[in-house]
């Protein structure tokens, strides 16, 4: 009885740690959000690749075209898309004055991830001094481009990327989305230096720290494109920082509890590199840290255990509590989850089977295409 109360005191050491991350980091994950605009304001090209986005590119391109911003274009890259987002983005075309440009999409060639491939041709395509990439299912505020310049003027990077706020309509998005944040917010010391993550879906860089980093081409067969980015810039010393963007941008990933399976299950096993030992221990851990406190206050309460291990269990619980609501609030989702953390891991943990076995048999598609390039 002494080893498992030993061990529930274990759970409760890990548990602190991660709540003093998440409680440094309401200080030190700094937000974007107005900063004082430097002398010169360089010209910024917008870069959407788009491919079936009809439901979400209207208010995307809108709310781009919107930006308070003296100098920048909206460059969208029409990816072989078989719904209506060509008609949609050919009449927002014919009323934005020249501000937004629409490219079609070249065959996607050998070697290259779909929208890595698009990002590519976007660049290339671009005219300004910085290059914002940006996904087709976010809404961007009104400032959010002035204040990303500003912060990467300022502190004199090469690129940065920012967190959307994650918006949520269905119960299966209420219960697995909330993980991404909680991770990042809970599992990241921003209070050491050099941390390098990244999100896709709001990307700045210089061009030239973009194109000395070989841009997408140089990591035209990795599934998290972003990720891989950031490590690039970071480690060419060029200057890479991360924000939390949730007050400048806004995003609705997947709709629905299959879209929402699957796209997890497409980023799940490469954010940890393939490497099958970590992923595993990972995965393992988190459900054990998420299930096994509760579980013990359970049997303690039926008689099945003694009460004196009673205490460390409920004090992991009570600071995973904290981790998760810290994450909730900060990032405005549902509270009503906070108390359901462990079915949350529990779900995830399940599409990370599937992400695993995915990626391991080189299945899985993604908006009908391949996710795997090269072998591993």
């Amino acid at each position: 009885m002494s080893f498992l109360v030993s061990h529930e005191w274990s759970l409760a050491l890990f548990s602190a740690v991660l709540a003093t991350f998440a409680v440094t980091n309401v200080i030190f994950f700094r937000r974007l959000r107005r900063a004082r605009a430097p002398a010169r304001l360089p010209s910024v090209s917008i870069l959407v690749p788009a491919r079936d986005e009809e439901r979400n590119i209207a208010s995307c391109v809108g709310s781009l075209l919107q930006q308070g911003y003296p100098k920048f274009e909206v460059v969208v890259l029409n990816d072989g898309s078989q719904d209506r987002t060509g008609e949609v983005l050919q009449k927002t075309e014919a009323r934005s004055g020249g501000r937004l440009r629409v490219i079609p999409g070249p065959l996607l060639p050998p070697g290259w991830l779909g929208k890595h491939w698009a990002c590519h041709q976007l660049a290339q395509a671009a005219r300004g001094e910085l290059l914002l990439f940006t996904d087709a299912d976010t809404v961007h505020h009104p400032q959010a481009l002035r204040d990303a310049v500003a912060t990467l003027e300022g502190g004199g990077l090469g690129g940065l990327s920012a967190l959307p706020r994650q918006r949520v309509g269905t119960v299966g998005e209420a219960l697995v989305i909330p993980l991404l944040p909680w991770v990042i917010h809970s599992y990241v010391p921003f209070i050491l230096p050099k941390r390098t993550p990244a999100i896709g879906q709001f990307m700045l860089f210089r061009r030239d720290v973009y194109e000395a980093v070989g841009g997408h081409g140089a990591v035209r067969e990795e599934v998290l494109d972003d990720i891989a980015l950031a490590r690039n810039v970071q480690q060419a010393g060029l200057g890479w920082e991360f924000f939390d963007g949730s007050g400048r941008v806004a995003t609705r990933m997947y709709r629905g509890w299959r879209e929402t399976c699957r796209g997890l299950a497409k980023n799940l096993f490469p954010v940890f590199r393939y490497n099958v030992p970590l992923f595993l221990f990972v995965w393992t851990w988190l459900l054990w840290l998420a299930w096994q406190p509760p579980v013990v206050v359970a049997l303690a309460a039926s008689g099945r255990l003694r009460g004196e291990i009673v205490p460390p269990a409920a004090l992991a619980i009570g600071l995973s509590l904290l981790t998760w609501a810290l994450s909730a609030l900060r990032f405005r989702l549902p509270l009503v989850q906070v108390p359901l953390y462990p079915v949350t891991v529990l779900l995830v943990s399940g599409i990370a089977v599937r992400s695993f076995l995915w990626h391991l048999r080189g299945q899985g598609t993604w908006k009908g295409r391949g996710i795997h390039v090269g072998k591993r």
